[in-house]
């Protein structure tokens, strides 16, 4: 199992706030439904479709106010993705994902490096969104 983890972000709100928003897929809705296909979405599960693949992920873990886990149903790969947070002051919370990904040695040649890149952006779009978000 391969781990990546993404570079440690600044949000600007307390963490109860990050983890509100972030510990329930409905609330996804407004940002991906135009990023992907057959987009579908309840508290606990979501499912959609990118580049002809179906996608479906299940929130099995959460602890209020500092953890988010979530594992990847019916995937090719087996994977669990981990959102991090810790509340440093009253609105500095920091913000961590990790992904634990089962590759073979060639995948992870291929795509390694990709999905580094991808977990801190995705951690950087984030904080930004919530930064940047009328409070």
């Amino acid at each position: 199992m391969e781990k990546y983890e993404s570079k440690q972000q600044k949000i600007n709100r307390p963490a109860e706030a990050v983890y509100a928003t972030l510990s329930d897929f409905s609330h996804f809705t407004p940002i991906l439904k135009e990023k992907v296909e057959e987009w579908q979405a309840d508290s606990d599960t979501c499912s959609f479709v990118v580049k002809g693949l179906r996608i479906r992920l299940r929130m099995v873990e959460r602890e209020a106010p500092k953890l988010i886990k979530v594992v990847g149903e019916n995937s090719p790969v087996e994977f669990t993705f981990w959102t991090q947070l810790k509340q440093v002051a009253d609105n500095d919370t920091r913000m961590r994902l990790v992904l634990h990904v089962e590759l073979n040695m060639m995948l992870r040649m291929m795509v390694g490096n990709k999905l580094q890149k991808a977990m801190d952006e995705v951690a950087s779009q984030i904080a930004y969104a919530f930064n940047n978000a009328p409070i």
